[in-house]
């Protein structure tokens, strides 16, 4: 059975979509919009306390991630819990996120940008190329993962994706009334220790919003799907 779903935001670990979007989808649910979120991986890899084990990390990540959400009003939140650090470009993962946009059937798909010149991280670079893969052609096709029809679940066009931190902008969102409701939604992945970025989002919202008349913006390369 398919739910309807505005905008699907997929992320390789618990924070990432905080970190990159959370402004811009804190404005989408303040305006009715349905989102969910798709976390790859449970980031259990992502720590230097040599005493905390992996499994209770991701327990510890999932619940965050589902404190974030709640508040910035996301409906729903899909674990796929792969293991952090391993995402790979197969089969397998690309038919996950094809599931997903066939059983949302969003309007939007939003994820990190996998084109990125310097340093970036391979599950990010990984996610991205998967998701764009999945939102064309293979979402869009009823040959591409036939099993999929037997499970209800049909063929769905995205009308628009949406990347973020990427090498190219195109669009910017106004997150001036927002970006509160953003760190509010930082601040619920305890494990983290996200503090010291509070300063460097708001560095990076007002570069992002320079030209624009807005005084905190998030950036994104934003692109029609094909038809």
């Amino acid at each position: 059975m398919t739910v309807q779903a505005d905008i699907l935001v997929v992320c390789p670990h618990p924070d990432d979509a905080e970190v990159g979007i959370a402004g811009t989808v804190a404005n989408w649910t303040r305006q009715g919009k349905t989102v969910v979120y798709a976390i790859c991986t449970s980031g259990e890899k992502g720590t230097s306390d040599r005493s905390l084990k992996p499994e209770k990390l991701a327990r510890i990540r999932e619940r965050e991630q589902m404190a974030a959400a709640r508040v910035l009003g996301v409906k729903k939140v899909v674990f796929l819990r792969y293991p952090d650090q391993s995402l790979e470009d197969t089969l397998e993962f690309r038919k996950e996120i094809v599931r997903l946009i066939r059983r949302f059937r969003p309007e939007i798909v939003a994820t990190g940008s996998p084109y990125r010149r310097y340093l970036w991280h391979r599950d990010h670079r990984i996610t991205g190329q998967v998701v764009l893969d999945a939102v064309y052609p293979y979402a869009r096709d009823h040959l591409a993962y036939p099993d999929l029809l037997a499970e209800g679940l049909e063929p769905h066009k995205v009308k628009e994706v949406w990347l973020w931190a990427g090498d190219e902008t195109n669009h910017h969102t106004d997150i001036t009334d927002t970006f509160d409701i953003k760190i509010a939604a930082l601040r619920c992945h305890q494990s983290q220790n996200l503090t010291k970025a509070e300063a460097w989002l708001r560095d990076w919202a007002v570069a992002e919003a320079e030209g624009t008349g807005f005084k905190l913006a998030e950036g994104f390369y934003r692109a029609e799907a094909k038809p």
